[in-house]
């Protein structure tokens, strides 16, 4: 039998998973993200979910690195999860460590963006306000374009994640942006 989780649920369960403040924020950051497209994209009636989702996206990370998206199935089916958000959060690992293609557009969002906001939040920081009120398009590119710079944020990754959903990396730059500025309000 599977169950629904509410939002204090699994903030509780990825607690249980991570400690590390950096994964916490990501998580939070990502889940934020996940809200704001869910409500531009049309899926307002669904933003729970994607919030859900991008909260729990990387709850394997920090203890099972080298299994991540494939250990974060089995703890979630442990804990009686629903299969979508399973295939959601495992399918944003595509290519890298399993074979679950992002489907749903909402799946294509946290593949394509995951990685973007690590960069995007690299670059951020970057700034004298370091924050991402004032940052463009431009900003990001400039920093983009160079490999070493925030080179865990892979480039195929969110390359590959706006060719799924059919966007320019200029457009999901920009709307990566406008999601995150709406989370660093909510702080």
């Amino acid at each position: 039998m599977t169950k629904k989780i509410t939002k204090q649920e699994a903030a509780e369960l990825l607690e249980r998973y991570n400690k590390d403040a950096f994964h916490l924020r990501h998580a939070a950051i990502v889940a934020g993200v996940m809200r704001y497209f869910a409500g531009a994209l049309g899926y307002g009636e669904e933003a729970d979910f994607w919030e859900l989702v991008g909260l729990l996206h990387d709850l394997d990370f920090e203890l099972y690195p080298e299994e991540h998206c494939m250990k974060v199935q089995e703890i979630m089916r442990k804990e009686g999860l629903e299969e979508r958000l399973i295939h959601a959060a495992a399918s944003h690992g595509y290519a890298l460590t399993v074979d679950i293609e992002p489907e749903h557009e909402m799946e294509k969002i946290l593949y394509a963006t995951d990685e973007l906001t690590g960069l995007i939040g690299a670059v951020a920081l970057m700034r004298p306000s370091k924050s991402v009120q004032d940052l463009e398009v431009k900003s990001v590119r400039k920093k983009y374009k160079t490999a070493s710079f925030a080179a865990g944020c892979s480039r195929d990754v969110i390359e590959r994640g706006a060719q799924m959903l059919g966007w320019e990396l200029d457009e999901l730059i920009e709307k990566t942006i406008l999601a995150m500025r709406t989370c660093e309000q909510a702080d």
